[in-house]
């Protein structure tokens, strides 16, 4: 079973940058899609960035322009960089993995989670 590991959160000011890292224990680099989920203070989980087994991604409208996804095969390490950062992307952030199909956005199938790292933005 691959587990998934995220680092990286944190507290920062309107306008500031953070990196998360998701670090899977297993080989997953060009065979699983991996993404990143949040979920704010009584709202809905939304899929934010996700990027395939040939590393195309897909981004959620609210973070094109501000956010960038990545990975490492050597490491089998996800980045996700968020830059602009605004109060409204405060919340718990969740790195998800799984076999890629064809398409790699919020409505692939995961069956990996991390336990999630906090991000909070002050205004």
């Amino acid at each position: 079973q691959v587990q998934l590991i995220e680092s990286g959160g944190g507290s920062v000011q309107s306008g500031g940058s953070l990196k998360l890292t998701c670090e899977a224990s297993g080989d997953t680099y060009g065979r699983w899609c991996m993404g990143w989920f949040r979920q704010g203070s009584g709202k809905e989980r939304e899929g934010v960035a996700f990027i395939g087994k040939w590393s195309s991604s897909v981004f959620a409208d609210s973070v094109k322009g501000r956010f960038a996804i990545s990975q490492e095969n050597t490491r089998n390490t996800v980045y996700l960089e968020m830059n602009f950062l605004r109060p409204e992307d405060t919340g718990t952030y969740t790195c998800a993995g799984g076999p890629a199909g064809d398409l790699c956005d919020e409505r692939s199938a995961f069956s990996n989670w991390g336990e999630g790292t906090q991000v909070t933005v002050s205004s």
